[in-house]
Parts: structure tokens; sequence; C-alpha cells
């Protein structure tokens, strides 16, 4: 065993590298779960048509309205690894649809962990303010306690990782094969 003394810095540099690893194997392992468990249907076999793939140029809501639309987007996110935003998106709409008031707590503080908190495994990107206020609101859940966090993630992805996905050769390709 090397042990290095007076490298104050690299602490934080193993840390920071462990998350990233983490969040990429994460992401590798739910691309491996997406494809072995069938929960999504393989592009190939969607039913696409030249309609949708216009549709979801319309507004990131028509992307994400769209099971093919959404399917094609969190690829794309996997691909770019950074599946983590869409992943919390969808985690926070699904905790907004809990039917009792006692897996509220549960599932509040299994988001925060996995997304949010200092050492999430697959933490988005949110200002300190955004997250402390979502922390304190997590103390108490209600139905819209990540509402803020939610919101500022669906900015994000609507303003740089949409117009991403709309340039991207798989974009282009899908949209190309269909109208070709």
């Amino acid at each position: 065993m090397i042990m290095c003394r007076g490298l104050e810095s690299l602490p934080s540099m193993c840390l920071e590298r462990a998350k990233e690893l983490k969040a990429r194997f994460g992401s590798l392992l739910l691309k491996q779960e997406l494809s072995l468990t069938g929960h999504l249907q393989k592009p190939d076999k969607l039913r696409l048509t030249v309609e949708d793939s216009l549709r979801w140029r319309e507004s990131f809501q028509s992307l994400l309205a769209s099971k093919q639309g959404l399917y094609a987007f969190r690829a794309f996110l996997l691909s770019e690894y950074s599946e983590e935003n869409i992943a919390f998106y969808l985690a926070c709409e699904d905790y907004k649809n809990t039917k009792t008031s006692s897996k509220l707590c549960a599932k509040a503080k299994q988001i925060y962990e996995e997304f949010i908190g200092c050492d999430a495994p697959r933490e988005v990107n949110l200002d300190h303010e955004t997250k402390s206020i979502t922390k304190k609101n997590v103390e108490n859940p209600t139905f819209s306690c990540f509402d803020l966090a939610q919101s500022k993630i669906y900015a994000l992805m609507e303003k740089d990782c949409y117009p991403r996905f709309l340039k991207s050769a798989s974009y282009q390709e899908l949209s190309g094969r269909l109208a070709g």
C-alpha cells in the first residue's frame, strides 16, 4: 500500500473520480437492464412515422410525451453520460404519482440520496440554493417537494440536451431513415 503525504487535494480528486466512475457504471447497468428486461423496445422494433419524428422537433414536451421519443432521448443521454437528468425527471414524475403518503418519505429520501445529496451516485447539476431548498423540503416531504429541482433539470434538458439531441447523428439518421 502506497501512502502519499502532503497531497491535500488527492482525496477530493479521488472522490470526484470515484463519483464519476460510479455514475458511469450506473448508466451502463441501466443500459444493460433496459435491454435485458425488455421494458423498452429496441429502436429497430419501435413503430415510428415521419410525423412522430417531426413532432419531436415541435417541442421538448412533445418529445417526452412520446414513448418512442422518450426512448430515443434517453438512449442519446446514455451515449453522452448524462442520463441522470432524465432519470431524475422521471423519478420526480413517479414520486408525484405516489398513492400513499406513507411511501412519500421513503421515496423522497431515495430520490434525494440518488440524485441530489453530496455523495449522490447519479448527481444532477443543481445550484447550491436549489439543493438547499430541496433538502429542507425532503425533511417534511409533500408531493411538490422536488418541483423546484425538477423544473431546473427540465429547463437544463430543454435548453441544452434537447437541441443537441435534434442535431445528433442518431436523430438525423432516424428521421432521415423514416423520410427516405
